[in-house]
């Protein structure tokens, strides 16, 4: 499977996690869907601190690269870079796949956070 529809999956998984937590705020406006958003990156970010991954947001601009950011290994430690120019929502996608690929059965994750990462694993 090329990239393409892995990154198509991912965003319809993320645009559903968030669609299900505007559903607990009524009458959610675009400044709390975006809110939203960012406490999910939050939600993320805690958890690979958690996990012992440095996240990192850089300025990624590299002439003919359109990079999102990345799992990285850095003298033996994992690094989870950032693009800090693309959006909350593509930044969540590059912390979801990211996650996916540790053990996080040993660890409590808040369930809508779970769901996320468990129900769709394979599709990043």
């Amino acid at each position: 499977m090329n990239s393409t529809p892995r990154r198509l999956l991912l965003a319809v998984a993320v645009s559903s996690v968030i669609w299900k937590w505007n559903q607990r705020i009524p009458a959610a406006s675009l400044n709390n869907k975006l809110k939203n958003e960012e406490v999910l990156l939050n939600q993320l970010e805690e958890l690979a601190e958690k996990l012992g991954i440095l996240v990192r947001d850089e300025n990624i601009n590299i002439e003919e690269t359109s990079s999102t950011g990345g799992l990285c290994r850095l003298e033996g430690k994992d690094v989870l870079i950032l693009n800090s120019q693309v959006t909350v929502k593509e930044k969540n996608q590059v912390m979801i796949k990211a996650l996916q690929q540790f053990d996080l059965s040993e660890i409590y994750i808040k369930p809508v956070i779970r769901e996320l990462l468990e129900g769709h694993e394979g599709n990043s």
